[in-house]
């Protein structure tokens, strides 16, 4: 009688990040002085996405830096100046939405009500192990990667935003590729003594969970960010559906990416993008500094 057949679900030992990859610190300052039309994305369905997003990544990219800070012990030297990178990257995007999120705020937004609910979140993840929190990361830190190759690849998104609002985000979205292995090969690194079968299941359950609460709490935020412009009911709900799906399409458009979050042995370096980063890091030559 034949053995039953072991269906390898992480069919990778060796994460495949790009061995001459190089996270580079572009340390950028934006929207200082400056004073963007209140629908700096040309539209309101486009600006009240964004600013949703904008207005969790204080918390949320501090969240990032601490899950991937705690599992760094005992990494192997090029993770170990990646985690350093990375952390670098993530503290200068958090400056930069605390200032974008001031302009919006001066535009007559209510920013706060939604950084503090972010808070709230996020106390609700004290005394959890610290492993699920590197999950969450790894889940959060592939989406923002899918938005920002999407956002570099398709100049739509931005066609019409306002010129440095619309470089802030090119550069956040450069980096994000660039470190975008980072929280996965910390995992890889933490969990190095479960099993392949573990591995996957804990990973595919928690990017479920976090899609579920990414947009339904965006979605509030967007919809409540609209309501501020006399934009309300099904006429806010309709128009924000069709810039997520229809045209620009964001959601549409990063499905195919998302999916492949599932699939046994994925890694985010499974598809190199970084000539995406290529077109763009002229723009950012004179800010540019050593990872170290």
């Amino acid at each position: 009688m034949n053995a039953p057949v072991m269906i390898d679900t992480d069919l990778r030992d060796a994460a495949p990040t790009p061995a001459d990859l190089t996270i580079t610190v572009r340390d950028e300052r934006f929207n200082r002085g400056t004073s963007p039309r209140r629908w700096w994305a040309g539209e309101p369905f486009g600006t009240a996405w964004h600013n949703a997003l904008s207005a969790t990544f204080p918390r949320g990219e501090a969240f990032f830096i601490e899950a991937v800070k705690a599992h760094r012990e005992g990494a192997n030297p090029k993770l170990e100046s990646e985690i350093r990178a990375f952390v670098k990257q993530e503290i200068n995007h958090t400056r930069e939405h605390i200032a974008f999120n001031r302009l919006a705020e001066d535009a007559g937004y209510d920013i706060k009500t939604i950084d503090a609910r972010v808070a709230e979140l996020l106390a609700l993840t004290k005394g959890r192990p610290a492993i699920a929190n590197l999950a969450v990361t790894m889940a959060l830190e592939h989406y923002t990667a899918m938005m920002a190759a999407e956002f570099l690849a398709n100049p739509k998104h931005f066609a019409a935003a306002d010129k440095e609002v619309r470089d802030m985000w090119r550069w956040h979205a450069a980096e994000e590729i660039e470190h975008k292995g980072v929280a996965f090969d910390t995992w890889n690194h933490a969990t190095k003594d479960w099993t392949a079968g573990k591995r996957w299941r804990v990973r595919s359950i928690v990017m479920l969970t976090v899609t579920a609460r990414f947009f339904k709490n965006r979605w509030a935020d967007a919809l409540a960010l609209l309501e501020q412009d006399g934009i309300t009911g099904w006429k806010a709900k309709w128009g924000l559906f069709k810039y997520l799906t229809v045209s620009p399409g964001i959601v549409r458009r990063i499905f195919p990416a998302w999916l492949a979050y599932f699939k046994p042995g994925f890694h985010p370096w499974d598809h190199d993008d970084r000539e995406l980063i290529k077109l763009y890091e002229g723009d950012f030559s004179d800010a540019l500094m050593p990872a170290e």
